[in-house]
């Protein structure tokens, strides 16, 4: 009986000890990574390009056979091979700056402005049809595992001008990509420009920079703006940033495209289905209708990329492979978008 009580006690001298290390390194990460929010730059400079450029701030993305899909997750299978053409893309997402063009010359008001229409949305409570946006907010700690409830929230008022609630702002963030848009947002932008957003198969082939998958395809990549430590409670912040980082804050894969990887998803013009069974063509074209609707309020699109948000102990979709569904009347604070244009290369 002696012997089992004082094995007891040193059980709960060792469970103290852990506990103790434990809650000092939650410690010592939030610290660090309140550091880091301190010193993040407002910018990061992006290599010039040539004065004779066909299309200023895009790149030329050759074509070839995509390997679309992964198996990391059931939606990514089965892999197919689809042939996809040559196109340019912007080589970063776009930025408030460029967004706030398209608004002043617009007038155009954002799904995340409006009210959300109640005949569309019976079921929803008259605070969660105010305008608005989801954001993400960091617990203190988790209570009954990993709802997500316990870090997303309906926040009114959250929109493209106030990423995390009325009482934030993009003022000295024009380099930050725009987030807390939806489908519908994204493409009246494209249009305005004269392009379009690209295929789920266009955006992974130029995430992997027009090439076959790599063996290291699956690791946390480490020139990418993701989550470090433990998700959603301590983000360590190795990269450099806590949330969102400016554009082109980390090396360019090898076409010169910036943060295809993390920071933010990108919204494509697939519409989203739960595997590539009956989505992958066998051939991308610009004007390929297939299953590619105008959606609607039940509708979702396809995301790819991950964002800022993406950890090894949730949601491992820091890859070319990776896809996620996105509806198309909610805009979300991790939500942003490039797009691509249909011309002849250089």
């Amino acid at each position: 009986m002696f012997q089992n009580i004082m094995t007891s006690k040193r059980l709960l001298v060792s469970l103290a000890a852990l506990l103790l290390a434990l809650a000092a390194w939650l410690w010592w990460s939030a610290d660090k990574a309140q550091g880091h929010a301190r010193q993040e730059p407002l910018q990061c400079a992006l290599p010039a390009q040539s004065p004779s450029a066909a299309h200023p701030g895009m790149v030329w993305v050759p074509g070839g056979m995509l390997q679309l899909g992964d198996s990391v997750y059931r939606e990514e299978l089965p892999v197919r091979s689809v042939v996809v053409k040559g196109f340019w893309m912007d080589r970063t997402e776009v930025t408030n700056a460029q967004f706030a063009a398209f608004v002043h010359a617009t007038g155009y008001v954002t799904v995340a402005e409006q009210a959300v229409d109640a005949k569309v949305h019976p079921e929803l409570p008259p605070d969660l049809r105010l305008p608005g946006a989801v954001v993400f907010i960091s617990p203190n700690d988790l209570v009954g595992g990993g709802n997500p409830a316990q870090w997303w929230r309906y926040l009114p008022g959250a929109n493209w001008r106030h990423p995390a609630g009325q009482k934030t702002s993009i003022e000295g963030r024009g380099a930050f990509p725009v987030v807390n848009l939806t489908f519908r947002d994204a493409q009246a932008y494209a249009q305005w420009a004269g392009r379009a957003l690209p295929s789920e198969a266009q955006w992974e082939w130029a995430a992997r920079a027009a090439a076959s998958p790599t063996e290291t395809e699956h690791a946390q990549p480490a020139q990418a703006n993701t989550w470090q430590g433990l998700f959603p409670v301590r983000n360590s912040a190795e990269d450099g940033f806590v949330g969102l980082a400016p554009v082109g804050c980390y090396a360019p894969n090898a076409l010169g495209l910036f943060d295809m990887l993390g920071n933010v998803w990108e919204i494509t013009r697939d519409l989203y289905l739960p595997d590539h069974n009956s989505l992958a063509p066998e051939v991308e074209t610009a004007d390929y209708a297939g299953l590619r609707t105008a959606g609607g309020a039940a509708a979702s699109h396809v995301i790819k990329g991950g964002s800022f948000l993406c950890a090894p102990n949730y949601c491992m979709r820091y890859r070319p492979g990776a896809r996620q569904a996105q509806e198309d009347d909610l805009a979300v604070g991790h939500l942003g978008f490039r797009t691509i244009l249909q011309a002849p290369g250089p």
